[in-house]
């Protein structure tokens, strides 16, 4: 069985695509992951025992560590989900983005180019390096603005996004420089089970779940394309498999929805699912709070391109995946408890406490 490299598969998408890929049975995982606040293992407790899964805790910008793991397994490929996410972490301390996103892609390219010089002519050519990246990296759009493409500029408005525009350059350059067989997806907002409740649609269902304030920065108008993570796991994998080496493809949900209308889509199912709640309306717990600095108004994705050569459309509609999502934090109390640390409530307090 072929073996693939998988970095940052502890955190949200990357542990739903490591799930997905020992599910299907296709390949062996190598999961390389630092373990930062964002990760957790507990994601991954149904693969204990399976001898086709290994963890190794360790970060991309130990190129020591990342030689290791490539001579030790001998990965057929690489996916590359270790990143610092979040915008407001960025925004409050950027430095640590810029040591994974950028200084960490440039060591996990090169070790895995050093890796590959060594491999025989048949495994070298089979070989990819797929790099996940965002939407973000293309700045914001307007109201009558087309939706971005794989031909649209690199303009990153915050410090998250410029790192991941960093990285983004650093693998085209190792294509074009050597010849690195690199492919590069960037996708809209995520969404599903298993999400670090900082973003929104898990801080706003945990919340409500317990009669906290909703805080929606602004007044809300903020417009993202949202896709649930089993569909773009489902579409990393297509393009590792088929894809043209050297391409980029932009993977969507073709749902661009407001965050308040998200907010409100959320306390509509949570009314309906807990009819006993105290809280319900759920909706009246909304507070709209001072908004972030560098605030992108707009994201949206033309998906065109995955579509007519890869064939894929995502599976879920938001009223499906909205539901899916709601469902699994109400019957996963254990996993949510787990993972509100007093570092994590101390963070949220930092964010929102102060702009109520």
């Amino acid at each position: 069985m072929k073996k693939v490299l998988v970095t940052g598969g502890a955190g949200f998408i990357g542990s739903s695509f490591v799930l997905m890929l020992r599910k299907n049975r296709k390949y062996g995982v190598v999961n390389l992951d630092c373990l930062n606040y964002a990760s957790n293992l507990m994601n991954l407790e149904s693969l204990e025992g399976d001898p086709h899964y290994h963890f190794i805790k360790g970060g991309i910008e130990d190129a020591a560590v990342v030689r290791s793991v490539l001579e030790r397994h001998r990965p057929a490929g690489v996916v590359n989900f270790a990143a610092e996410t979040h915008v407001d972490r960025s925004i409050d301390s950027p430095d640590g983005f810029i040591r994974t996103n950028v200084m960490g892609t440039f060591q996990l390219l090169e070790e895995t180019r050093l890796y590959l010089e060594k491999l025989p002519a048949a495994e070298r050519d089979e070989f990819r390096f797929l790099h996940v990246s965002t939407d973000e990296v293309y700045g914001t759009l307007g109201p009558g603005d087309p939706a971005f493409t794989e031909k649209t500029r690199f303009a990153p408005n915050s410090p998250y996004a410029a790192s991941k525009a960093a990285s983004d350059h650093l693998v085209r350059a190792y294509h074009h420089t050597y010849g690195f067989p690199v492919l590069t997806t960037n996708c809209s907002n995520n969404y599903g089970p298993m999400q670090f409740p900082e973003k929104l649609i898990p801080l706003m269902v945990l919340n409500a779940m317990e009669g906290k304030a909703l805080p929606v920065y602004g007044d809300g108008s903020n417009i993202r394309d949202w896709l649930y993570v089993e569909d773009h796991c489902e579409a990393i994998e297509l393009v590792l498999e088929k894809g043209r080496v050297g391409e980029t493809y932009n993977i969507g949900g073709r749902c661009e929805r407001a965050n308040l209308d998200i907010v409100t889509a959320i306390c509509n199912c949570l009314d309906e699912i807990l009819p006993g709640s105290p809280f319900r309306p759920h909706r009246s717990l909304i507070e709209f709070v001072k908004d972030r600095p560098g605030h992108d108004w707009r994201y949206a994705i033309d998906c065109s391109k995955i579509e007519a050569e890869l064939g894929w459309r995502p599976r879920e509609t938001l009223e499906t995946g909205l539901l899916k999502t709601v469902k699994w934090y109400l019957n996963n109390r254990k996993w949510v408890e787990s993972i509100k640390s007093g570092e994590y409530k101390q963070w949220i307090e930092r964010q929102y406490g102060a702009r109520v």
